[in-house]
């Protein structure tokens, strides 16, 4: 990011030369920082990564132009597919193999989009939440630069599309309960509790945010990255009640609790912003955290089970209705089942 005059001064959320959460987050010294990363390097525990393939999907362009409206596709970790008013949106488009600034290392993909991205549909918009790189991808972005009408961003986010080659008729950028119209459509980049940055040295340069999306008497919210905090409350007063909340679910560890949040979390906050259906997104296809590949499906699962919260889980590329969803296929305990089922009838071999 380049180092001219602030244009974001102004905003609420920024602080000298860096956008900061309302809340500061807890003092973490170099040395938990560096266990942190040590874990994440040598302790790995096991089955963070799937034994067998992920079940998905696959969806044609026909499939898509057949698709009513109001139709969400999830492609993959935040990355969603959504058709409102006979256009399509993507939300954090991701189509590397890695989550990562190196295409030889860094978190692999569990399975392959259900769509390639050349098959795509043209795009009217691209929300982003921020700029990690589990959520920005610049190949992806190349790609979709001469083939999607907007990109939506938080401040300072849409800067790095244009340095990237984005016209920049094409960005629009937003702080926090700012938003556009777009073809009847309401879009709002509402409160986030996370950070930002993809170099050791461009940290909280640009802002980071979630997204509610209206579209007449349909209200959707797509969480991006978030801690859990109060701001779940205030959307909900002020934007909701939402039909479907696309959450954060996944990639969470204990020692990350300012800026990730726990499944019980993202069950308290479905309910802070007043959601009827819960899709738990952020899960299912990178390794990004310690623990299992699908115990965030299986705590969210038990959560919204005792609380009686409708709880949708899509398989990859399976059609969700959000005008009137369907809790979808335990697909992650299948993948593990045929998993035992291979390793009973290796053993029986022997």
């Amino acid at each position: 990011m380049s180092s001219r005059i602030d244009p974001y001064q102004a905003s609420p959320q920024r602080q000298g030369e860096r956008f900061r959460n309302p809340v500061a987050p807890p003092v973490q010294g170099f040395g938990k920082t560096l266990g942190i990363i040590w874990n994440a390097l040598f302790r790995k525990p096991a089955n963070t990564r799937p034994a067998n393939p992920v079940p998905v999907q696959a969806i044609t362009r026909a499939q898509l132009d057949a698709a009513p409206d109001r139709s969400l596709f999830r492609l993959g970790h935040s990355t969603m597919l959504l058709k409102l008013r006979g256009a399509y949106w993507l939300t954090d488009p991701v189509f590397a193999e890695r989550a990562s600034p190196f295409r030889w290392m860094g978190p692999k993909r569990f399975h392959q989009p259900p769509i390639a991205l050349e098959d795509l549909p043209p795009i009217r918009g691209v929300i982003l939440s921020h700029d990690h790189y589990d959520h920005l991808d610049r190949d992806t972005i190349g790609y979709l630069a001469k083939r999607a009408d907007l990109f939506l961003t938080p401040l300072g986010v849409g800067d790095r599309l244009i340095e990237w080659g984005v016209d920049a008729s094409k960005v629009r950028q937003f702080d926090w309960w700012q938003g556009a119209e777009v073809d009847g459509l309401q879009l709002t980049a509402t409160p986030a509790q996370h950070f930002s940055g993809r170099t050791p040295f461009d940290g909280n340069q640009t802002l980071w945010a979630s997204w509610v999306i209206v579209d007449d008497d349909l209200r959707v919210f797509f969480s991006g990255d978030t801690g859990y905090f109060d701001g779940f409350k205030a959307i909900g007063e002020r934007l909701g009640p939402f039909d479907v909340t696309l959450l954060e679910t996944g990639a969470y560890d204990a020692q990350w609790p300012y800026v990730h949040m726990q499944p019980e979390q993202t069950v308290q906050a479905h309910v802070d912003l007043r959601g009827r259906w819960l899709m738990p997104v952020h899960n299912g296809t990178f390794d990004l955290a310690m623990h299992t590949w699908q115990e965030p499906f299986e705590r969210v699962l038990a959560l919204t089970t005792e609380r009686r919260i409708p709880l949708a889980t899509p398989r990859m590329g399976e059609r969700l209705d959000l005008a009137a969803p369907h809790a979808g296929e335990r697909w992650w305990r299948g993948a593990e089942a045929t998993a035992q089922v291979q390793w009973e009838s290796a053993l029986s071999l022997k």
